[in-house]
């Protein structure tokens, strides 16, 4: 889906509009595939139950729609052609199965709005997971890919990726877990120069609070995106809470496009044991007040959950936002 004649400047602030001022994004997937009984231990991680179990993909979108998500994003985060093609797959097969991500997340848009009978706004963003989760080697946590690691050499891996996405009837790209300042400048010169006409956002990641995973600084790569013409939202996601809300004001600094944030649930993942470190991880009404109390006061404007949130996480944030929206309505009246 293009932009249909619409303004790419504003795609985000028209869609917040219809949805009261504030949107809901959907919490973590591979947290909610492994529950329903998926086992994801594998180099295609969530892409795996594109394969083996797209009805499980399908009903954790509904899950998430259930508890008043806006915005669903499809399993496509580790869903490469150059990985698919290491399992055996050919090259039509693996760009068939990245197209299939998007084609679920519509089909269960399309059967809620079918159930509910309601057209409440959602959109369906495509997934891109950056080189490192490719690599599945943890360095998607570190942003450290080498000196052999070119903005050319991530252009020409994320390409053809890019090019299906954006032609699959998603509404918008979503670059997600971005660890570094070259990998930005990869999808924006990408966006550029191959002439995507649909709407995307850069999500960046942080373990300090201050930069993004590699070491580059956040108000860095957040100008990165603003620069871009196709960027309609810039953000922050799979980071613990704590650190959102300085990040969220580092970014309002250097950009006024929208601002969107969805954190994990404050664990934090070992990329050599594959494991998640128990933290002080926010229960969900906790999670939900803090998005309230401080982070739609720094400036985001688009909330939900990474690893390790689940419906109710997003089922909270939604109660809470559309409280606070009745709470806005009654003091103007």
């Amino acid at each position: 889906m293009g932009l249909g004649g619409q303004e790419t400047s504003s795609f985000v602030s028209d869609f917040l509009e219809k949805c009261g001022g504030y949107a809901v994004l959907d919490g973590g997937f591979a947290t909610e595939l492994e529950r329903h009984g998926a086992d994801l231990n594998d180099p295609l991680w969530s892409a795996k139950c594109l394969i083996s179990s797209p009805h499980l993909v399908r009903r954790v979108h509904l899950d998430y729609l259930d508890a008043g998500a806006n915005v669903i994003i499809t399993a496509s985060y580790q869903a490469t052609i150059q990985g698919f093609e290491a399992k055996g797959f050919s090259k039509e097969e693996a760009k068939a199965l990245i197209r299939k991500s998007v084609e679920i997340a519509i089909e269960a848009r399309e059967i809620y709005y079918d159930k509910l009978q309601s057209r409440r706004p959602v959109l369906v963003a495509a997934s891109v997971g950056s080189y490192g989760a490719y690599l599945a080697d943890g360095s998607e946590y570190s942003g450290n890919y080498g000196d052999a690691v070119t903005v050319e050499t991530l252009k020409d891996f994320h390409r053809e990726r890019v090019q299906i996405l954006a032609n699959s009837g998603a509404d918008l790209i979503a670059f997600e877990t971005t660890p570094n300042k070259i990998e930005a400048k990869a999808y924006a010169e990408l966006l550029e120069e191959e002439g995507i006409d649909i709407p995307a956002w850069f999500s960046f990641t942080s373990k300090d609070g201050i930069n993004v995973v590699s070491g580059d600084s956040i108000s860095e790569c957040a100008s990165i995106a603003d620069s871009c013409k196709q960027v309609v939202a810039v953000g922050i996601n799979c980071t613990p809470p704590r650190f959102i809300h300085g990040l969220v004001s580092s970014i309002r600094k250097v950009t006024s496009k929208p601002i969107v944030i969805y954190p994990n649930s404050g664990e934090t993942y070992d990329g050599l044991t594959k494991q998640w470190v128990q933290s002080s991880g926010e229960v969900d009404e906790e999670f939900a007040d803090i998005v309230i109390g401080k982070w739609r006061e720094a400036g985001a404007s688009l909330f939900g959950g990474c690893c390790r949130t689940t419906p109710n996480t997003i089922r909270a944030i939604s109660r809470v936002l559309s409280n606070n929206k009745s709470s806005a309505i009654n003091e103007d009246a």
